[in-house]
């Protein structure tokens, strides 16, 4: 568990999604940020957070390190209407941290891998809140008629 605050939600990019390694979505999509972005202030982040929080393995050392990079900033939440979810990309550590002298405290892969873990974990729980208690519209993607059944 860890006992922390919880942080003020993210202000959302006006990134296009596809720029990241780990999203796929239509170009020419509505990602919603702003809508999104409102359901964390009211009330998303907070329940996702501590709710995370309660079973994160991410020790209270290593979240000082998080907060210290800022990597909380770096999350982006978006509308994958295809999908009919919320897609999320989430900050983590770079490969490169010892290189880099990144942050004095990081230590051992170890700790940067249950950093970026625990990021993403925490992006997939913002995600599920969102969609669970929040989002109310319905995906606009139709598939076409001639779909073959599987």
């Amino acid at each position: 568990m860890l006992d922390v605050p919880v942080p003020d939600p993210p202000s959302l990019p006006t990134v296009d999604p596809n720029q990241y390694d780990d999203a796929q979505v239509a170009a020419d999509a509505d990602f919603k940020r702003a809508e999104l972005e409102a359901f964390l202030e009211a009330g998303a982040w907070a329940d996702a957070f501590e709710a995370w929080a309660a079973e994160t393995p991410v020790t209270e050392a290593q979240w000082e390190i998080v907060l210290d990079l800022d990597l909380l900033s770096h999350f982006d939440f978006f509308w994958d209407d295809f999908a009919d979810r919320v897609g999320y990309h989430a900050p983590g550590i770079p490969e490169d941290w010892k290189e880099r002298d990144l942050h004095p405290d990081l230590t051992s892969w170890g700790e940067v891998s249950s950093i970026n873990a625990g990021l993403t974990e925490l992006g997939q729980d913002v995600c599920d809140v969102l969609k669970d208690d929040y989002i109310d519209w319905e995906s606009e993607y139709e598939a076409p008629d001639d779909l073959p059944d599987f």
